[in-house]
This record gives structure tokens, C-alpha cells and sequence, in this order.
């Protein structure tokens, strides 16, 4: 079914309500999905993007009831990734010589995926695509962001930039824009999307944002290819970008542990308590790690300016759990943010120094050499945690 974004422009994607881990199970989507496709309906017609695979038939069925396929002029796929590309197999059974445009890469990447040589058009910054009427496609090069293939593309006269990935969200709703959904739950996932995929690359998203400024396109709404869309306000979404891409933080440390007999915990509790001694107005979150949802934490983990790590010894080294977060905190690649460990241990007690020297190697500036404490803490111990979380507010 289709809806209407503004004159001659529709979208045409699929609402994925059940989807609950996207790229494989790497990462988690509460909230499901969308797969953004567009049609656009001038005196050239252009099918912008698909969907992911496993809706390619229902999509190009949908297609069918809405354009003969034959009159389709251009197919413009922004970034190769099979939920964006997964229905071209399907599409071009019906029309196989239509043209694709794309980026370069893109074309290495499609081959690579479909091994299909169709009717390639390679476009980079600038070029543009004449759709009559008085109204071009201007494509914009959006390498990394997030794979080396992507790219955007905005529609003069409607000002509608089809940005792909950029700006997105896992957020599955039949509401189309932005305005029309829950604010928090939209932003929370817009955030999560930025932590998780996005961040590792704030660097060239900078620039690119910085490019993308020096274009003055006037962006009247930004059509992304997961989530909603931004109509209200759509520079609202670019300006927070801007101030994630520079090594965002909020006043907030936060805890992450694991635990095998309670402890590590039992240290994690006094530490907050020796925060608030300190500092009262810092939001303070702790997460048992077991109990948590990993990608939930990285996005904890974007907001803090700092973050303590426990877990107890075990077989002279840390708990696999611990070290897997901390692998997948190096991948996100944060910057300018303080880091410490604590732990229960009973024989060897490796694990708070071999989980600083992690957290060292994954970007973090390391506040001192930790807390340990051997067995159960009693009393004592647990005044010298307290005592623990006072030096780590006061850093």
C-alpha cells in the first residue's frame, strides 16, 4: 500500500512489526523496522531503494498495483545492503535493462551479493538525474555512512532528501513522519541507531555533514530508509547528529557488571553509594550485564562520561561476558570518555587489571587502577568501595 510523503512522491516499503535483531543477531530492535522504498512519479518515474529480501515478492507485487513495472525510467539504490537491496533480484526478472544508479561501490556490492551484471550507472557528488517537470535528483556520496557504497540523493523543487541510513531509526510504525509518533520512543531509537552504527565512523560523518551544509539544499523533509520519516522540523535530526558526531556525552557514569556469587554487586552497589556522597546531580545507571540487553547498554554507554566496569576472577582472567561488551565498546570506537574496573576475586585476582587494560585498548582514559577485593566484602570492604566511587565522581 502505498502513502503519499508530497505531490508525485510515495512511499512504498514494508512495515516489519515482528523484527526483534537485525544484521543477523547483532544488534536488537525492539521496536521492529521499516524498509523505506519510494516512487516517484514525474515525467521520468524513479524507484528509489527496495527491501530487505525475504519481502521481495510481496514488494514487487505491491509495485505492480501501483506502475506497470515496464514504465519505471530509473532505479536508484542508495546503499547495497540486502535490506535495502533484496527485492532487485525479484524486480529485475521483470524489468532486467533498466538502469540502476549508484555509487561505485554500490556496483561492487550488488555484483558481489546478486551476481547479476544489469544496466549500471555510476554517480558521484554533484550528478545529477533529470526527471522532467523541472525537478532533478542531486546525488550526494555518503561513504561509511555506514558502508563504503552509500549514498544519498535529494529532489529539488519538493526538497526531500532520500538519505538511506543517515538519520534512521529501528522503529517500526504505521505512522509515516515524525510528527506523528511518540517523541521519546523515536529519539531514544534514533540515538541507539546513532550508537551502534554510526558512531564508529563520527569522524567522516562530520565532514559530511559539513559537505552536505555547503550544498544550501533547502531540506524540506528527510526520507530515510528505516524508521520514520522528518517532516516537522527535519533539521532537527541533522542538528542532532552534529552533536553526536562530536564526542557526546551527558552528566552521566555508568555501571556495568557481572557477577558470580554477588560479590561484584555488592561493590557495585557501594560505589554509587559513594558517588552520591559527592556528586548528587550526576545520573547514575548501573546494569547487571547477564540481564541486559547489549545494545541497549552501548547506547548508555554513548551518553556517559563515564563508565565502571566489574566483574569477578575467574580462571585468572576476566568473565567472557565482561570481555564481550567490552569488544563490542571497542567497535564502537568512543572518544573522550574516563573508564574504571572493580571485582570480587578468591585465589588470583586478575581480572580488574586485565578489564582497565581492555578498557584502555578500546578508547577509554583510565581513571586509576581499579578496586579488588578478595572474597565476600565485608564491612570494610564495602566502605572502601564507597571510598572508591567518591575518587571516581571527583575524576
Amino acid at each position: 500500500m502505498k502513502k503519499k510523503l508530497k505531490n508525485n512522491v510515495y512511499w512504498l516499503g514494508k512495515v516489519d512489526w515482528d523484527l526483534r535483531t537485525f544484521h543477523g543477531e547483532e544488534l536488537s530492535t525492539h521496536r521492529g523496522s521499516t524498509y523505506n522504498s519510494y516512487l516517484i512519479k514525474e515525467e521520468k518515474n524513479v524507484l528509489i531503494d527496495t527491501v530487505w529480501l525475504p519481502y521481495a515478492k510481496e514488494f514487487v507485487e505491491n509495485l505492480k498495483s501501483e506502475i506497470n513495472l515496464e514504465d519505471i525510467d530509473y532505479i536508484v539504490i542508495n546503499h547495497g545492503e540486502v535490506d535495502h537491496s533484496g527485492a532487485l533480484v525479484e524486480l529485475m526478472q521483470h524489468i532486467p535493462d533498466t538502469p540502476i544508479y549508484c555509487s561505485q561501490n554500490a556496483v561492487k556490492s550488488l555484483k558481489g551479493q546478486y551476481h547479476q551484471d544489469w544496466n549500471f550507472n555510476v554517480v558521484k557528488t554533484g550528478d545529477k538525474l533529470d526527471l522532467g517537470n523541472g525537478k532533478e535528483l542531486i546525488f550526494v556520496e555518503m561513504t561509511m555512512l555506514h558502508w563504503p557504497d552509500s549514498m544519498a540523493a535529494f529532489l529539488t523543487e519538493d526538497n526531500i532528501l532520500f538519505s538511506n541510513d543517515a538519520f534512521g531509526q529501528h522503529f517500526a510504525s504505521d505512522m509515516l513522519f515524525n510528527d506523528l509518533v511518540d517523541q521519546c520512543a523515536l529519539f531514544e531509537e534514533a540515538l541507539k541507531y546513532y550508537a551502534n552504527i554510526l558512531n564508529p565512523f563520527s569522524m567522516l560523518l562530520r565532514r559530511k555533514l559539513d559537505e552536505i551544509m555547503a550544498l544550501d539544499l533547502p531540506i524540506e523533509m528527510i526520507a530515510t530508509s528505516h524508521g520514520v520519516l522528518w517532516r516537522d522540523n527535519p533539521m532537527q535530526i541533522v542538528e542532532k547528529y552534529v552533536e553526536w558526531a562530536n564526542d557526546y556525552q551527558e552528566n552521566q557514569i555508568t555501571i556495568i557488571y557481572d557477577s558470580m556469587w554477588e560479590g561484584t554487586k555488592k561493590l557495585a552497589d557501594n560505589i554509587v553509594q559513594g558517588i552520591r556522597k559527592v556528586d548528587n546531580d550526576v545520573i547514575v545507571k548501573v546494569f547487571f550485564l547477564p540481564h541486559s540487553d547489549e545494545n541497549d547498554l552501548i547506547s548508555e554507554v554513548f551518553k556517559s562520561k563515564t563508565v565502571i566496569v566489574g566483574s569477578p576472577t575467574m580462571n585468572n582472567s576476566m568473565l567472557h561476558s565482561v570481555a564481550g561488551f567490552i569488544h563490542l565498546a571497542k567497535e564502537a570506537k568512543f572518544k573522550k570518555k574516563k573508564a574504571a574496573a572493580f571485582g570480587c576475586y578468591g585465589w588470583s585476582g586478575e581480572a580488574v587489571k586485565l578489564v582497565s587494560e581492555k578498557m584502555k585498548d578500546a578508547g577509554f582514559e583510565i581513571i586509576n587502577d581499579g578496586f579488588r577485593n578478595q572474597w565476600n566484602p565485608d564491612k570494610e570492604a564495602q566502605k572502601e568501595a564507597i571510598e572508591f566511587g567518591k575518587e571516581i565522581a571527583k575524576a
